[in-house]
């Protein structure tokens, strides 16, 4: 016993203890907030709907995997990229061949279907490609703003986003966009090749609308602008606009919420968690959701800031991204700001794979201050690794 408690301190003052805490408080805050959604579901005898206990499972779950995670060196996981990139690949070709879609979008096959669990490949995809974008970007450093450099790294980005594209997810393809680019922004990318990208897509823009756009995801688009004429396309975005104005500034109350508590805004406890965050606890509450998650990203690019190595700085820089990004287009959908396209509300929407698949890179993160802070300084030298995306 006397080893042991040393061994355990140890692991605690090495644990980023402000990180976690933030990532507790926010699944706490979500657990609250999905069971809010739920409970007018509930039978008689049920204490918790079905997603709300696969919503505490998972974050109890996750936040032990992401401990232990952050006991395993990094350099082990970072070595091993180009497997995880092979892993990614094989994934969504799996998800796009064996892929399972909800019946009101046939045209999306995002999940693996195992018995009655639903499983997004795209949730670990996000993450696996963070480590990989992340290594390649090491390799490439002091040359990332040559056009040859610039290239293979446009093609590993466009593998990914391509497959998820093929499988109907366009929300999650947008989110691996975004992280692509705010990667590339803290990489050093010269502004110019961003305001370059910015005219192409623009100029792309009507063959996107035409070719890569379903009739499903037009319509959706102009139901921000017409939403009159779209109205069963305007309508959850529309109670959600209710619902989340309903509230005031303190909100009507946990489990008070008449749009929440009575269904009427369709997916509320998945996409839409955030208008029963404005209808239960008001503006306030909406500021603290907000404050937890900027929260969360700052630290993460706080470690990152204080490592080592380049990868793993971007390792850092890429998870924040990843979270950013999802706030940012969730939040902008429920304002109708944004079409709806499925994207989560990081550690409050409803969803085992999603928050698991989170709490693994967080455990990514915790790995990486844990052996920045500890360790003797090492130089991990990536300089005969080989890449099919690099200048052998």
């Amino acid at each position: 016993m006397r080893k042991i408690f040393p061994l355990i301190k140890q692991f605690t003052d090495e644990t980023n203890k402000f990180l976690l805490f933030l990532i507790t408080a926010a699944s706490i805050y979500g657990i609250i907030m999905v069971h809010s959604t739920t409970r007018w579901l509930l039978e008689d005898g049920q204490i918790f709907y079905r997603d709300a206990i696969v919503m505490m499972v998972a974050a109890i779950l996750g936040i032990v995997m992401a401990l232990v995670i952050s006991a395993i060196d990094y350099e082990f996981v970072t070595k091993l990229w180009p497997i995880i990139g092979v892993v990614c690949i094989i994934l969504m070709i799996i998800t796009l061949i064996f892929g399972a879609a909800p019946e009101a979008r046939p045209d999306s096959k995002c999940w693996l279907k195992f018995g009655s669990v639903y499983f997004q490949t795209s949730e670990l995809v996000k993450i696996g490609f963070v480590i990989t974008f992340s290594m390649h970007l090491e390799l490439l450093k002091d040359k990332i703003n040559d056009f040859k450099s610039l290239l293979l790294l446009g093609v590993h980005a466009v593998i990914p986003i391509g497959l998820v594209v093929l499988t109907g997810d366009m929300g999650s393809a947008l989110v691996f966009v975004f992280i692509t680019i705010a990667m590339l922004y803290f990489a050093g990318l010269h502004i110019g090749f961003f305001a370059a990208g910015g005219i192409l897509a623009l100029a792309a823009s009507p063959l996107i609308w035409m070719f890569v756009f379903s009739e499903y995801q037009r319509t959706r688009f102009l139901a921000l602008f017409r939403p009159d004429e779209f109205a069963d396309e305007a309508y959850q975005q529309l109670k959600g606009l209710n619902a989340l104005g309903s509230g005031g500034f303190f909100g009507q109350g946990i489990f008070k919420g008449t749009y929440t508590q009575n269904g009427i805004v369709p997916e509320q406890e998945n996409d839409m968690i955030f208008t029963a965050i404005g209808e239960e606890t008001g503006f306030f509450g909406c500021i603290i959701t907000l404050a937890l998650l900027f929260l969360i990203c700052y630290e993460m690019i706080k470690i990152g800031k204080n490592t080592r190595e380049f990868s793993t700085q971007m390792i850092c820089y890429g998870m924040a991204a990843i979270i950013a990004a999802q706030v940012v287009i969730n939040v902008g959908m429920v304002l109708m700001l944004l079409p709806v396209i499925g994207i989560t509300l990081p550690f409050f929407s409803a969803g085992g794979s999603s928050t698991l698949c989170l709490y693994v890179g967080v455990g990514l993160v915790f790995s990486i201050y844990r052996f920045n802070r500890s360790r003797e300084v090492v130089n991990f030298r990536l300089s005969r690794i080989a890449s099919p995306f690099s200048e052998l």
